[in-house]
């Protein structure tokens, strides 16, 4: 019971953050859809993508492994001292290497990317989000390993909203002279307000032990490298799907693409978030034991189950009327992959928990060939699919990778630490399936028909997570007390 309660705790202190934050990307994406319509968009979309995979090839991984050791160094002051020093001066000499690699790069780039060099110079800038990225990640990744729980939720929201409004005002004054200021907004905003939390720690002296430091940037760099390769798997196919969307069906539904994955992403990403920073160091701490590693991935599954199920439904029901809220009349199209979409996030919730049981372990390599999985699936699915689907394609494709992610990365854990998930999870993981696959079917009778059968599963989700909630939390009485 202790368990689960630790676990909501730290799901509504970061879980809260994550859904202003979620809130104010919304009004930033909107204002964005508002000004420049679907073109913007999916302008917003290559680019982050671009920065992301070049923040991700020059962070060579530092941000999970770095958590990790931090993690491990808890009771430790002088390795601790090491593990901080190490990861901030690896995490800027990297941005630097990353900021200037991609400027050289930033014509072959854009031709690969865009097929023409027009955005060369814009893409080089975005070099500079490579260095603040890096930076910032060194800094919340300090206080996710110190798990200073309430200090990363602060960090989360100031700076989402700080860097919503400089990227706001950007864009209101200059159009899409505005973009490359409205992207680089939120890592510069990232930066001042995680350092200010990270200076407010203890700070022990590390001294000038190279061989130590050395140590440790080798420990880091041993997990780190494969983690990146990953990571910049992920985003690299991410970035491929969308060139490949761009050059088959045009810039504009490339927009329908982005806003449907940024809906899906952000929705889901305040529990999954929320949950991470807490769970990830925790289930490090216990790994070795293996009954109580089974247990914690488990109680963790549940609570995610719980908290994201009726999110989900609700999510499939109101797709249509979610679009045009967050986007405009113009991104309908984008309703379909949307829902497919929510369909492969069911499974995703399912698969989230055990994955990390890889990186606790420090299964560098075990964790790229459960990534290469997901990849190779959704990429091979959009190269075949997209000239005979649509944007269909995206969605089913998702949905499909997921469900082929989820038979392996459970295969692993069985064989890391003798996994085996609790049935009541199955059952409810199985009854959130099949109420999203009856919301969808409806669609194909009638609108009106899916919202009503929607909104009544969406009620009776969410009256069991409560009462489940409760009885595992006692959250009736942590409402009254507060």
């Amino acid at each position: 019971m202790t368990a689960y309660r630790q676990v909501f705790r730290s799901s509504a202190i970061l879980g809260g953050a994550s859904v202003i934050n979620v809130v104010i990307g919304i009004i930033k994406v909107k204002v964005l859809a508002v000004l420049l319509g679907p073109l913007g968009v999916g302008l917003l979309g290559i680019y982050q993508n671009i920065m992301n995979v070049a923040s991700s090839l020059a962070g060579c991984g530092l941000a999970d492994s770095g958590v990790r050791q931090l993690a491990a160094a808890q009771e430790d002051a002088v390795t601790l001292a090491l593990v901080r020093k190490a990861l901030f001066c690896a995490n800027l000499l990297l941005g630097l290497t990353g900021m200037v690699l991609l400027w050289l790069l930033r014509e072959p780039v854009a031709q690969w990317v865009f097929g023409n060099t027009e955005r060369g110079t814009a893409v080089g800038y975005l070099g500079i989000g490579v260095l603040l990225t890096l930076l910032a990640g060194s800094q919340t990744g300090l206080l996710q390993g110190m798990r200073r729980i309430g200090d990363l939720a602060r960090v989360q929201v100031l700076s989402a909203f700080a860097g919503a409004v400089t990227g706001i005002v950007a864009v209101w004054l200059w159009g899409l002279e505005g973009m490359l200021a409205f992207i680089l907004a939120g890592p510069a905003a990232s930066v001042l307000v995680a350092a200010w939390y990270a200076k407010r720690l203890p700070r022990p002296e590390a001294g000038h032990d190279w061989a130590e430091l050395h140590r440790q940037w080798q420990a880091m760099f041993s997990l780190g490298i494969p983690l990146m390769a990953a990571g910049l798997l992920t985003l690299g196919v991410q970035l491929a799907s969308r060139a490949l969307v761009l050059q088959n069906l045009g810039l504009e539904a490339s927009g329908y693409f982005q806003a449907a994955w940024v809906i899906s992403m952000s929705y889901l990403g305040f529990v999954l978030n929320a949950m991470g920073a807490d769970y990830y160091p925790r289930l490090t701490g216990v790994i070795h034991d293996r009954e109580q590693a089974i247990r914690m991935v488990n109680e963790q599954t549940e609570m995610l189950l719980l908290l994201a199920g009726p999110v989900l439904l609700a999510m499939m029901t109101l797709a249509p009327w979610v679009i045009e809220v967050l986007y405009s009349k113009s991104f309908a199209s984008a309703t379909a992959i949307l829902r497919w979409q929510v369909m492969g996030d069911i499974v995703k919730v399912m698969t989230w928990p055990m994955g990390f049981v890889v990186l606790a372990q420090g299964r560098g390599l075990v964790f790229i060939g459960t990534q290469l999985n997901w990849n190779v699936v959704y990429l091979g699915f959009l190269w075949f699919g997209l000239p005979e689907l649509g944007l269909n394609a995206i969605g089913v494709g998702f949905f499909l990778a997921y469900l082929a992610q989820v038979v392996v990365v459970r295969g692993v854990a069985g064989r890391l630490i003798a996994f085996k998930a609790d049935a009541r999870n199955l059952k409810l993981f199985a009854a959130l399936l099949l109420a999203a696959g009856l919301i969808h079917a409806t669609t194909l009778f009638s609108e009106y028909l899916s919202y009503g059968v929607g909104v009544l599963l969406t009620a009776v989700m969410a009256n069991y997570s409560v009462r489940r909630l409760n009885k595992l939390t006692n959250l009736m009485g942590l409402i009254r007390r507060n």
